[in-house]
């Protein structure tokens, strides 16, 4: 049984589909654009996967070998045309969700963490934490053992700004990091 939406037929999908896409930051995988599209009881999974396989074909979107989507210059031009034409709840709520993804997205590409294995043993973990200006730290350490880095990979990417503004202050108060254990107490 369809549920009860705003979006009532398969052009209106098309529409909000190249609504969507006109307004996310980069190139998405089909779940995301699918998530996207949920945001009204009209569109359901199956005639959104048509609508999107008929995108590609006459061109509005193209889809890349890893199988990202992104709107094309035809696409853009046709949606900014019939975006009127979507109602307006339904574009209020996409433009909420897009917020919140786009927030995602952009932290994403600020927030960097690697890890290599190096030959001569070990692992090299790279953090790196950027603004949209410039790169604000870049810190390469090594551990010994893969858990390890991947525990500080995980680590960093959840709290990358926390992280940095700690690094901070130690270096400006030397006595914050100081440790303060006993000298006859073993090493940590």
């Amino acid at each position: 049984m369809t549920e009860f939406g705003f979006i009532s037929d398969k052009l209106e999908i098309k529409f909000l589909i190249l609504y969507i896409a006109a307004r996310i930051i980069e190139p998405v995988p089909f779940e995301v654009l699918q998530d996207l599209s949920m945001c009204d009881g009209g569109v359901d999974y199956f005639d959104f996967s048509e609508c999107l396989a008929d995108l590609v074909r006459t061109g509005h979107l193209s889809r890349s070998e890893d199988g990202l989507y992104a709107i094309t210059e035809k696409g853009r031009l046709n949606g900014a045309i019939c975006e009127s034409s979507l109602p307006y709840s339904v574009r209020m709520q996409v433009d909420q969700n897009l917020v919140s993804h786009n927030e995602r997205l952009k932290r994403r590409a600020l927030v960097q963490a690697q890890v290599q294995e190096r030959p001569e043993g070990g692992y090299t973990v790279t953090l790196a934490l950027s603004d949209e200006l410039d790169n604000l730290m870049k810190l390469e350490l090594l551990v010994t053992r893969e858990d390890m880095a991947q525990t500080i990979q995980k680590n960093f990417k959840a709290d990358a700004e926390s992280i940095y503004s700690r690094i901070l202050a130690v270096l400006f108060n030397p006595e914050e990091g100081r440790d303060t254990r006993p000298s006859d107490a073993p090493p940590v």
